[in-house]
């Protein structure tokens, strides 16, 4: 029988802080609906939201299981990068995390047939829930294991910062809208620098153990430069949407966040300059960023 520190320990294997993300960006894609005029199906809504998180679980599980090692040696661990450390000598079995990982995928297998035997959900909705189920399970399992492709960074962005509103969105209408690719545009670019914040960090140990994410395969110094790159571009990207029809209450929102993004490049210019880093820090603000402009969005859209 499983003991109370065994339970905590799988707590923290999970990560339960990381879940919060893709419930706040599906919020969004049913807030985008309801501002559109849709009325909102709850169940359905509820059963899309546990096929995203489950999805989101098995990202974390399979990352531990084939990261284990990288991780255990990672001596600049924060809540956000390096793993959850939960797994080693002392710890859970690696094999927890992959156990745990087939959990998940029996219960998305379980529901999803369930959807499919009640015929409510459109086909275009199945598309875009088959791309994350992909992208899930091959961010870091083989043969492709995105995490170390050089474009995983990417593709993880996309489809927690795109992909998951427009989940919540088709399940409910169907169908697609413009302000879809407006709003989740800023957040896909603010989600990508925070991935490469919490790169920076592991790069010695990334390094060290073969694991070619983008940070190693571009450099630290290249690598802080793209963060900063990306900063940039989410924000032309917040200002195109003045221009192309995104609601003035979101716009005016999420440029609230201009500060604080200037100050995420700004503390990645010291460090780029030889200061001496605060990870954890470093990968707040990231967190800081990225989720303030979410939320902003989303209360954007559901005040309006």
């Amino acid at each position: 029988m499983p003991t109370w520190r065994q339970f905590r320990l799988f707590l923290r294997l999970s990560r339960p802080w990381f879940l919060l993300g893709p419930i706040l960006l599906y919020a969004l894609g049913l807030a985008l609906a309801h501002y559109l005029g849709e009325r909102i199906r709850v169940p359905l809504a509820i059963e899309g939201l546990a096929l995203v998180l489950s999805l989101q679980l098995v990202v974390h599980y399979l990352n531990e299981y084939y990261d284990a090692e990288a991780d255990a040696a990672n001596p600049n661990r924060t809540p956000f990068n390096g793993g959850s450390g939960a797994i080693g000598k002392e710890g859970l079995a690696r094999a927890t995390a992959l156990q745990a990982a087939v959990v998940c995928l029996a219960f998305v297998a379980l529901l999803a047939t369930t959807m499919l035997i009640r015929a409510e959900t459109a086909p275009l909705a199945w598309a875009v829930f088959a791309l994350m189920l992909l992208a899930s399970f091959f961010y870091s399992a083989p043969p492709l294991r995105l995490v170390s492709s050089g474009y995983g960074e990417f593709v993880a962005a996309l489809v927690v910062s795109a992909l998951v509103p427009t989940l919540a969105y088709t399940l409910q209408t169907g169908a697609m809208h413009r302000l879809l690719f407006l709003a989740t545009a800023p957040l896909v670019l603010f989600n990508f620098a925070m991935i490469l914040a919490f790169e920076v960090p592991d790069y010695g140990t990334d390094l060290r153990f073969g694991k070619r994410t983008l940070m190693v395969r571009v450099g630290w110094e290249t690598g802080m430069r793209l963060h900063d790159a990306a900063i940039v571009a989410a924000v032309l990207a917040i200002l195109a949407g003045v221009l192309l029809g995104l609601p003035t209450r979101v716009t005016v929102g999420v440029l609230i966040v201009l500060p604080l993004a200037a100050a995420q490049a700004w503390q990645m210019g010291r460090l780029r300059r030889g200061a001496k880093p605060n990870w954890t820090l470093l990968a707040a603000g990231a967190v800081a960023l990225y989720v303030l402009a979410a939320y902003l969005t989303f209360a954007g859209f559901a005040t309006s």
